[in-house]
């Protein structure tokens, strides 16, 4: 091999191994209203707006609580796009040129608490209770 093409060879190595592709994720969650807290996957991670970073796409388990209103679950799915799909994600994450950003945002709507009025919720209890000593 000449020196030329070792150089060359050489070279074209460096680029490779200082150009390597990088994808970075990113999920935000919005509320209406805001200020809501945020529970992904049960790890908190702050009130509404707020973003998290992730490696894999999966279903992930988003939980916001608020005062006066329900707590809600909600399971998101976060495919991944066409090169994140094997064997196109080995070049996208280690072999292309810059970084790649996935961002995704998601929103959600929450509902007022509904309050039950305290002899509502006696009279509902007392009706299980009957409904259970009659099923034993």
């Amino acid at each position: 091999m000449t020196p030329f093409c070792r150089n060359i060879l050489l070279l074209a190595s460096l680029v490779i191994v200082a150009s390597t592709g990088c994808v970075h994720r990113r999920l935000t969650i919005r509320s209406q209203p805001v200020g809501a807290q945020v529970f992904v996957d049960g790890k908190e991670a702050g009130f509404t707006p707020t973003s998290v970073d992730f490696t894999y796409y999966a279903t992930r388990e988003v939980r916001l609580v608020k005062p006066g209103f329900e707590t809600q679950t909600f399971k998101v799915p976060l495919a991944p796009p066409w090169y994140q799909l094997p064997p196109l994600d080995f070049f996208s994450d280690n072999l292309s040129p810059g970084s790649v950003s996935d961002r995704r945002e998601v929103r959600f709507t929450l509902q007022p608490q509904v309050l039950v009025p305290q002899n509502e919720l006696i009279d509902r209890a007392n009706a299980l209770r009957n409904e259970a000593r009659i099923g034993n």
